[in-house]
């Protein structure tokens, strides 16, 4: 697991999208108080401290979109997804981006 890393050196095309289930041993990693990444104390490097330890590390391949919900944008991305996804909330949703997006001139609407 590598936390932020530089443009072209990640270890793979995996991501870590923020969900854990984390056992106590994590959490005393993190009272270590090691800086990491951005000059931070980071949970992925306390858990990849883990791997290869008597506790066990699991992962879950996720298919799916992903937002990054640390991003202004991307945090609006997800709920528009969110509720365009919903039957209850999609026509609503649709109709106000329709006459909002297109009466500003943004862009346009969804065929």
């Amino acid at each position: 697991m590598v936390e932020k890393p530089v443009a072209g050196t990640a270890p793979s095309n995996l991501a870590v999208i923020g969900r854990y289930i984390l056992g106590p041993q994590v959490l005393d990693r993190l009272n270590d108080k090691k800086i990491g990444a951005g000059g931070e104390i980071q949970l992925t490097d306390a858990i990849a401290a883990e791997i290869g330890t008597e506790n066990p590390v699991h992962g879950f391949c996720f298919e799916g979109r992903r937002f990054d919900c640390g991003s202004k944008a991307g945090f609006l991305q997800a709920t528009v997804a969110f509720a365009l996804d919903r039957p209850d909330l999609r026509d609503d949703l649709q109709a106000f981006l329709d006459e909002n997006v297109l009466s500003q001139g943004y862009g346009h609407a969804a065929e």
